[in-house]
């Protein structure tokens, strides 16, 4: 059944209202149901419902979700097949916007802002290291925020992993990264299995991102992107815009958290966000940049729920 035919129709229970959105094998729908009230479910794509690596990861993706419990992570409600090759899942409906989109439209955000937004996503990317899962995509497209509650919640572990993986139960190739290249960590570039770590530096360069409104490497190109994240130093958080600048304890902790060797980060996600959080406590006021009147509602929303 095509994605416009489910609209209005009824699966597990679910009556499916709207379509959100869609990524690269699912679709995203507001739903209702009569315990659940409102939620978004996602159901995987026809033309991949013969696909056995498909479905592995929409259902890994959904069994890691179970096992990531915390405040600021998205709640999984259900995870189930509607009939043969019809595979969904229920979760919670998150209020607010994403993000990127907040992002677009505010950044350079208010240092406090940014340190407690960082802190509840380091809190939620926390409690996936201590259930063995590195996230792998940390990115303002997975991160939605409610600016009336100041809540963030963590979106989308399609390309998650699990820490105890062996080589032959992994579902990406050798040699082949996954992630968002402007806030992938370098040492995952080679495709190979990385450590809580490289979440850690994803998270660095987001509040990079959130503080300045630029990213710490400007490229033309992916190409160009992947040869600076080997072989450069990420622009400096003072450099970053003309007339935006930093307290030294501020800089030091994003810069620290963007090390390219993962040995010379914060020991953990958490450590990075509260270093982050007492620096800018002690911080003097930060001078913002002027914001461009040219520059760039849920028009990503596939980045919402993720490729998963």
């Amino acid at each position: 059944m095509a994605r416009e035919q489910l609209v209005g129709t009824t699966l597990a229970g679910y009556t499916l209202r709207d379509l959100i959105g869609e990524g690269g094998t699912s679709t995203v729908f507001r739903a209702e149901h009569p315990q659940y009230g409102v939620c978004a479910v996602k159901v995987l794509r026809e033309k991949l419902r013969d696909d056995k690596t498909a479905i592995a990861r929409f259902v890994r993706e959904a069994k890691y979700g179970t096992r990531v419990t915390h405040p600021n992570v998205v709640r999984t409600i259900e995870i189930g097949e509607a009939r043969p090759g019809l595979h969904f899942l229920a979760i919670e409906w998150a209020s607010g916007e994403l993000l990127e989109r907040y992002a677009k439209r505010h950044a350079p955000l208010p240092l406090n802002d940014v340190a407690d937004m960082i802190l509840q996503i380091a809190g939620a990317v926390q409690a996936a290291h201590a259930a063995g899962i590195v996230h792998r995509d940390l990115k303002p497209d997975n991160v939605m925020y409610d600016p009336e509650t100041r809540r963030v919640l963590l979106l989308d572990f399609g390309i998650a992993a699990d820490t105890d993986t062996g080589a032959e139960d992994r579902l990406t190739r050798a040699g082949f990264f996954v992630g968002t290249l402007l806030y992938v960590a370098p040492e995952a570039l080679s495709g190979e299995m990385v450590t809580p770590a490289a979440d850690q530096y994803s998270l660095a360069t987001i509040a990079y991102y959130l503080l300045t409104g630029t990213h710490p490497f400007v490229a033309k190109s992916p190409r160009e992107m992947f040869t600076q994240l080997l072989t450069q130093p990420p622009i400096a958080l003072n450099a970053a815009k003309p007339g935006l600048t930093f307290s030294a304890a501020v800089s030091d902790v994003i810069m620290k958290g963007l090390a390219k060797q993962p040995a010379a980060r914060f020991a953990t996600t958490i450590g990075f966000a509260e270093a982050l959080s007492a620096a800018a406590t002690a911080a003097p006021t930060t001078r913002r940049a002027v914001a461009n009147p040219a520059a760039g509602v849920f028009a990503k929303v596939k980045g919402l729920f993720g490729k998963g």
